[in-house]
């Protein structure tokens, strides 16, 4: 992909198009089944599959942290797509996997550009929950269209290992990591002017023990933060939309995606559009669906939160938008878990892998990002019309194509596996000298993985080549 943007070095004219060039995710190898998780823990059938709505989750040993997962999807997507580290100008990363108080991970990603001699390189790390990863594309998106922008790429990495300690909250783990390379003429191109965010000061999820790698967590709590989030940005961003893109309705987007801790909530999620689109959009309040809401019509948000009745009613008629808009977009979530700042990205992959290349053509998405704490953002994109075979579109759909295959191909362990798995991580968490016990045996060709942390917590890592497999 060579860079031509910027003709003799200077901005000839606005960069059009911008958003997303190029794709590629890393999830590990191995993961466990939702249903052995059930009769592991004792609970009742259908308690993860239904009730979460997951039926895998990925997992990684102590072979693999934040730094490993980064490099690996750095490395796929330069390597894929043919990218020179030399045409990357800008890289951000977003997580709240931290292992360093103070050293960003970007730095670790520094090691995969030495050789093309490209230390010139802005951007570094963003954290806050689920959201750094929104922040961090922001971020790139910004440099692109300033004054800055000398016509090369960005990069975005959102990854996060997302482990709880061993109860309720365990199955909604998971493991993965998005890279993104942002640019013009890109295959999905971002709306401007209409993002909206809404943030507020709240612990319904957050990590004050920096010695552990585990949340404290406040489900209820976090559940209606969630869904208050959604109503802020819903309502902010289509007054934004009424200004600069003038007709647009929920009905105008052909996908909604959501950041997905678990699917149900995404499924609430869509439900909670239903009601918030009737108490906004006069002209729909006459035909048969909404009808149904006519008693709600004077309701106040903040009394439906914990409305099951209304719950019920708003998950039955927004059943038919779930299934076409968004139920596509969760393949990865409900086979590789909860990804934290990947989530959303890894939705976004699911629905390209959901059509082929002419049907993509000119959709609309409708992205919704929250980070618990909170920072929470929606916004919008269109796919480009160009499908010819070297365009962006079509180079990225042959590159994430391997995903199906790369899912079956991963090892399913036992839940007692995956249990010792996460009580070793937990044991030796920021241990230091330490020497990773994990097989290598499972891991993809590709991956890189850690060999060892000195006393100095110095960590190494060593990338498994295809002479090893």
């Amino acid at each position: 992909m060579p860079v031509n943007h910027m003709p003799n070095g200077s901005l000839s004219h606005w960069p059009s198009n911008v958003g997303i060039l190029a794709v590629d995710i890393y999830f590990p190898n191995m993961f466990v089944d939702q249903t052995d998780l059930e009769k592991f823990n004792g609970v009742s059938d259908g308690k993860y599959t239904i009730g979460l709505g997951q039926n895998q989750m990925a997992f990684c040993t102590d072979r693999e942290d934040i730094n490993s997962i980064c490099l690996t999807v750095t490395k796929s997507l330069l390597d894929k797509y043919s990218i020179s580290p030399k045409d990357i100008g800008f890289l951000m990363i977003g997580t709240e996997t931290i292992i360093d108080k103070s050293k960003s991970v970007k730095t670790v990603l520094m090691d995969l550009f030495a050789e093309s001699g490209n230390q010139d390189i802005e951007g570094i790390h963003a954290t806050n929950a689920c959201y750094g990863g929104t922040d961090a594309l922001f971020r790139a998106w910004d440099w692109i269209e300033s004054s800055s922008w000398d016509g090369r790429y960005a990069i975005v990495v959102a990854a996060d290992i997302a482990v709880y300690a061993s109860g309720p909250a365990r199955p909604t783990g998971g493991c993965g990591a998005i890279a993104m390379l942002i640019g013009p003429d890109a295959a999905v191109v971002f709306d401007r002017k209409v993002r909206s965010t809404y943030m507020a000061h709240v612990y319904d999820f957050y990590k004050p023990d920096l010695s552990s790698e585990y949340p404290t967590v406040d489900g209820p709590l976090s559940n209606m933060c969630y869904l208050q989030a959604l109503d802020k940005c819903f309502q902010l961003y289509f007054e934004k939309a009424n200004k600069y893109l003038q007709g647009t309705t929920l009905d105008s987007f052909d996908a909604i995606i959501f950041h997905a801790p678990y699917c149900k909530l995404v499924q609430k999620s869509i439900a909670r559009l239903v009601l918030l689109n009737y108490l906004q959009s006069s002209e729909n309040q006459c035909n048969d669906t909404y009808n149904q809401l006519e008693r709600y019509k004077n309701i106040k948000l903040e009394d439906t939160y914990s409305d099951r009745e209304l719950e019920k009613l708003l998950l039955t008629l927004s059943k038919p938008t779930f299934q076409k808009k968004t139920d596509p977009s969760l393949m990865l979530p409900r086979t590789i878990g909860n990804m934290y700042t990947a989530s959303l990205y890894a939705c976004l992959t699911s629905f390209l892998l959901s059509e082929s290349l002419d049907s993509l053509k000119n959709k609309k998405l409708l992205l919704f990002s929250y980070g618990s704490g909170l920072a929470a953002s929606m916004f919008s994109a269109r796919i480009s019309s160009d499908t010819s075979p070297n365009s962006a579109l079509a180079k990225m759909l042959k590159v994430v194509s391997d995903i199906p295959d790369r899912l079956k191909s991963r090892h399913r362990v036992s839940a007692k596996v995956f249990e010792e798995a996460l009580n070793l991580r937990e044991k030796t968490h920021n241990s230091a000298p330490y020497q990773p016990i994990g097989q290598t045996d499972n891991l993809s060709t590709g991956t890189f993985f850690l060999t060892s942390v000195s006393d100095k917590y110095h960590r190494t890592y060593k990338r498994i080549s295809s002479e090893e497999k």
